[in-house]
């Protein structure tokens, strides 16, 4: 995999937080109006380069819910002008179209390189919110775009996107169930395996510099990790029977997972290394799906120790395990979110599974998806404001991210073979 060469410069001082003066709703209530301009070419660029970032930057703000974009064929002479400091910007035109905030930049090449500088205005306050400046190769743009975007968030909300991240997930496209991992809006997808068998449950490490994922390569579900940079892969817990669904912890030191190595399928602790740790659960019942809390002391897993699979809820340190109280017969694979307030987790009703969240007392608990086809393996975003997940809803089964609240459903897998199990790295 190529290396992504590419760093950011804070160019100017922020003006003071602007949560306080424009106002931010759930996703899809009160939406912001911003008017996005297209980057302004200093010398000769490429049109493609311009094209590629202004598509790039409005797709994720749309995505994001909180964002009404203004139409770029309203946009007055202000658009055409380059302006990087609040008193080259002509404020009286963006709010006459009614903006709230502008988008403003430049790019050029320089000795090879190509240098984006991006801005953030507030119309109201004819003030600059945030600036950067990006230095990279050409094929770097669309992910110069995607870093400001998550910077318009945090200068909006206080905290930031999470479009500059990769999602893995698994895909039969070459015939056999491999791990790949792709942009968060489906573009630049790679094959990270070659095992020619089955390849299952994908997780990324803290750093997002590995992969955690259960392969059939020797003929047993057994558990690798794999170096994410420089492909480097290992054999990491070949016990006998499973070695499955591995889950980093959130401080990266121990990984939870299944093993059935004694005969009876138990969630156990391995060290990064693949020593055992400990068993922590031991029941006779079939204990899987392991989901750390954000600060490492409990794990939600799946089990059917009271007839049906159902979410349970083990404190690691007291082994105490409680019954997460939902509804449903049959609920599964669950995803504690980075903030700890919500459980995603899919259930199967009148025979297909939709995703649902519940706070972890059980209480709140909310319906995301609806019609046709499987919606399943939800998993988080870093910033706790999208899911990812798998869906068949339009036959084969392909990667959508919606909104934490249902809405918004984009499908980003690109077409070809079957995909699931997806993933979401922290940001890269």
């Amino acid at each position: 995999m190529r290396l992504f060469a590419l760093f950011s410069l804070l160019f100017l001082l922020l003006a003071a937080p602007a949560a306080a003066d424009i106002e931010i709703s759930a996703p899809g209530q009160q939406t912001i109006p911003l008017a996005a301009t297209k980057l302004l070419a200093q010398g000769m660029v490429p049109a493609q380069i311009v094209d590629d970032f202004d598509q790039t930057l409005n797709d994720d703000l749309l995505l994001s819910g909180l964002f009404r974009l203004v139409a770029p064929d309203s946009f007055l002479s202000d658009a055409r002008r380059i302006g990087l400091k609040s008193n080259q910007v002509d404020f009286g035109q963006w709010r006459l179209l009614g903006a709230e905030v502008v988008v403003k930049g430049t790019c050029r090449l320089q000795n090879g390189k190509l240098v984006v500088e991006t801005r953030l205005f507030d119309v109201a306050h004819r003030r600059l919110l945030t600036g950067r400046r990006y230095v990279g190769s050409q094929n770097d743009v669309r992910r110069m775009a995607h870093r400001f975007a998550d910077q318009i968030l945090k200068s909006l909300t206080g905290t930031e996107g999470p479009f500059n991240s990769r999602i893995a997930y698994i895909s039969n496209q070459s015939g056999h169930k491999e791990l790949y991992l792709m942009d968060v809006d489906g573009r630049n997808g790679v094959r990270l395996t070659n095992h020619r068998s089955i390849v299952l449950n994908p997780d990324f490490s803290p750093t997002s510099k590995e992969l955690l994922f259960t392969s059939y390569r020797a003929g047993n579900p057994d558990l690798y990790r794999k170096e994410i940079y420089s492909g480097r892969e290992a054999s990491l817990s070949a016990r006998k029977g499973l070695n499955i669904a591995g889950r980093f912890r959130p401080d990266g030191r121990e990984i939870a997972l299944t093993l059935s190595k004694e005969g009876n399928s138990d969630l156990h602790l391995l060290g990064t290394d693949g020593s055992h740790n400990r068993q922590v659960t031991k029941h006779w019942s079939i204990d899987v799906d392991p989901s750390w809390s954000p600060a490492g002391d409990k794990l939600a897993f799946v089990s059917d120790r009271q007839g049906n699979p159902q979410i349970f809820i083990l404190d690691i340190f007291s082994k105490q395990v409680k019954r997460l109280p939902t509804a449903g017969k049959y609920n599964a694979t669950p995803a504690w979110s980075p903030k700890g307030d919500r459980i995603a987790f899919s259930r199967l009703e009148q025979g297909r599974f939709d995703i649902y969240t519940v706070a972890p007392d059980g209480s709140d608990e909310r319906r995301l998806t609806f019609g046709p086809g499987n919606n399943e393996h939800p998993r988080w975003s870093p910033d706790g404001r999208f899911i990812v997940y798998s869906s068949n809803q339009s036959g084969a089964k392909a990667i959508y991210i919606m909104r934490a609240d249902g809405s918004g459903a984009t499908r980003i897998s690109p077409a070809g073979g079957d995909c699931s199990h997806p993933a979401w790295s922290g940001r890269w």
